[in-house]
């Protein structure tokens, strides 16, 4: 097991925190967030203290709610923004790239791993790049069609890569740490193998 370089460690916990809170925005979003469901309690509950209000104004005041929970998504954007920036840097260090070019004589499922981590990487990064043309799509001048059509693919790519990787990641990990890559854990956390658990 490879001996985990500080900036590689920090990356990695920052990327999962940053993606953990980008997954969290979303699923709060079409849940206990979402505008359908709020506006309807909204005119609801309005109702019964005789207050009427219109479809509109309730969406209106449900998408007020969330408005906060929206802006740290965006935040958290940028923020993956600068992650994904900062790991094309790091695959141009001396072991940045070293296992992605190198892993002709690796085991079936090691060439699995570095695969999936190749798919995550291209999909991480479409969600970087959509996620910006969405937040700038004034600035980008992009009519309402268009934005629809790649905010649509964005959700997509979400829930059916992000959405499927993360669990399946750590998965993953938990099936290293009692086979084969016992310490796995602990190296991405302070850097050391631990020979006596090997």
């Amino acid at each position: 097991m490879d001996k985990k370089r500080l900036d590689f460690r920090l990356w990695h916990w920052l990327h999962a925190f940053v993606v953990l809170g980008l997954m969290g925005t979303i699923l709060l979003r079409k849940t206990f967030l979402s505008w359908r469901t709020n506006s309807e309690l909204i005119i609801q509950n309005l109702s019964d203290i005789n207050i009427v209000v219109t479809a509109g104004q309730a969406k209106d005041l449900a998408k007020a709610i969330r408005a906060p929970m929206w802006e740290w998504h965006i935040i958290l954007g940028y923020a993956l923004t600068a992650l994904v920036i900062w790991r094309i840097a790091l695959f141009f260090t001396e072991n940045g790239s070293k296992k992605y070019k190198n892993f002709s004589g690796e085991s079936l499922h090691k060439k699995l791993v570095i695969f999936s981590y190749i798919g995550i990487y291209a999909i991480i990064l479409f969600m970087t790049i959509s996620g910006q043309v969405l937040n700038f799509k004034s600035e980008l001048g992009l009519d309402k069609g268009l934005a629809g059509d790649i905010k649509d693919i964005h959700e997509f790519v979400f829930f059916y890569g992000v959405l499927v990787f993360v669990p399946l990641h750590i998965l993953g990990v938990i099936y290293a740490e009692v086979t084969s890559e016992s310490g796995l854990v602990s190296n991405m956390i302070n850097g050391k193998t631990n020979n006596k658990l090997r």
